[in-house]
């Protein structure tokens, strides 16, 4: 069930409040012959997607139209096709656009029903990424608007999708999140509805798209998963519009590793075969090794050795013809070591300890940001752990505590605990100063 975000919010741009919607449809009806009985619990279960029934949609859209003074229809309140859950890209690419600028808001605002949608599954979570692949494609994504979008709008976004990208690194996605949706509110989505041609339009979307996607990022980061795949889902239908393989390519990859998060492994691999696919020779080297590598650890999970070690060969392959200055700002987070990384968690769920460790020495040793390095050192210390030197696990521990000092991010913290779980269970003397070092890690508020 999709959160309806334009109910939210048109109800939010004509000041009812849930209770105040309620009675007036109650008195909508009751003009119709209707005995209705709604409170303020049946307008919150619509805003999470809940279908109203018989004329409740038309009097939800009479009671809207009269308070703001213009005709409200169905699609305005997304509730356009009876008996069925709004599309979550609409039927146009206006309509698109409509949907996700509501969820932005909806999250700036944080609304419950957004915060705490539920992760989709099934046809639900595979179909936008059909959608991607396949056609039709937009012909042409020229708008007219109250405004014109320049060149300089293009560039504050790009520029923007980098500042928020460091921030994340530096500070975790609690953090940055709020201020990348209060960005996408303020700026982008003004520039979506201007007026642009299609050449601009286009850039548009992409530098938009990139945007949010790390509005994805940080929402996964936060641990909500169903915000975070509905932001990826619309990073890719914006890079769809903006006809950069590539980018819709980048926002797969970060489709897959939500799925090896979930334990979606199947799904993991195949979200990664059909961005591989898909972008074919518009995939660059760097996205490349990632898709493999995680593909690789996808089939490790799965038990499948033997196509886990031939994605990893497939990795190393691709990380070989990584060139620096010829990658998109996008894939910047393959850094040198990153494949070493998804090789020894590949490895370790291989049980194949002696080649994760050397992977993972190599990744701690390779120089990587500071949210990398934390997750380096903790891959270190588990695989160091589990070989029997407790010492050598202590001593990446502290050093994973020291560096994850200050930041906001829920991944973070659950690396943490997990790290400090294994420590105190191994009983090994020498590990209790690295547990206590975790636990000053983790005082500081989120």
């Amino acid at each position: 069930m999709q959160p309806n975000t334009l109910l939210d919010a048109i109800l939010d741009e004509a000041g009812i409040s849930h209770a105040g919607l309620a009675a007036r449809v109650n008195q909508a009806g009751r003009k119709r012959g209707l005995a209705l009985r709604y409170e303020h619990t049946a307008v919150a279960r619509w805003l999470k997607g809940q279908r109203p029934r018989g004329q409740v949609p038309d009097l939800i859209c009479e009671v809207l139209s009269a308070r703001l003074r213009r005709p409200v229809t169905l699609d305005d309140i997304g509730l356009g096709v009876p008996g069925e859950p709004p599309a979550p890209h609409g039927t146009s690419l206006s309509g698109f656009v409509e949907r996700a600028t509501a969820l932005w808001r909806s999250d700036e605002q944080r609304r419950p029903h957004i915060l705490g949608a539920p992760t989709l599954s099934g046809t639900s979570a595979v179909m936008p990424v059909w959608e991607w692949e396949n056609p039709p494609e937009d012909t042409d994504v020229s708008r007219g608007g109250p405004r014109p979008v320049t060149a300089g709008d293009i560039a504050m976004l790009r520029a923007a999708r980098t500042h928020y990208e460091q921030m994340y690194r530096r500070a975790g996605g609690i953090a940055t999140r709020s201020r990348v949706v209060g960005f996408l509110n303020a700026e982008a989505a003004p520039l979506l509805r201007g007026s642009y041609g299609d050449a601009t339009g286009r850039r548009l979307h992409r530098a938009t798209g990139a945007l949010v996607a790390i509005a994805g990022i940080c929402a996964y980061d936060s641990d909500a998963h169903g915000l975070a795949q509905r932001y990826f889902h619309q990073a890719l239908r914006l890079a769809k519009a903006s006809g950069d393989r590539g980018l819709g390519a980048y926002v797969v990859a970060l489709l897959v590793n939500q799925s090896l998060f979930l334990q979606e492994y199947r799904q993991a691999v195949a979200f990664a075969e059909t961005a591989l696919r898909a972008a074919d020779r518009h995939i660059t080297p760097a996205l490349a090794s990632d898709l493999y590598a995680m593909q690789a650890k996808a089939y490790a999970r799965l038990g499948d050795g033997t196509n886990a070690r031939a994605g990893i060969h497939r990795a190393e392959r691709a990380a070989e013809r990584i060139r620096r200055g010829h990658e998109p700002d996008e894939t910047g987070y393959v850094q040198p070591g990153l494949v070493n990384v998804q090789a020894a968690e590949a490895l370790l769920s291989l049980g194949e300890l002696e080649a994760a460790q050397e992977h993972a020495k190599a990744a701690v040793d390779t120089p990587a940001h500071e949210r990398g390095r934390v997750h380096r050192l903790a891959l270190l210390s588990t695989i160091e752990l589990r070989r029997g030197n407790a010492d050598k696990a202590a001593a990446a521990a502290k050093r994973m505590a020291e560096q994850a000092r200050g930041m906001e991010s829920q991944r973070l913290r659950d690396r943490l605990r997990a790290v400090r779980e294994q420590l105190v269970r191994s009983g090994c003397s020498g590990t209790a100063e690295a547990a206590e070092m975790i636990d000053g890690a983790l005082r500081v508020p989120l």
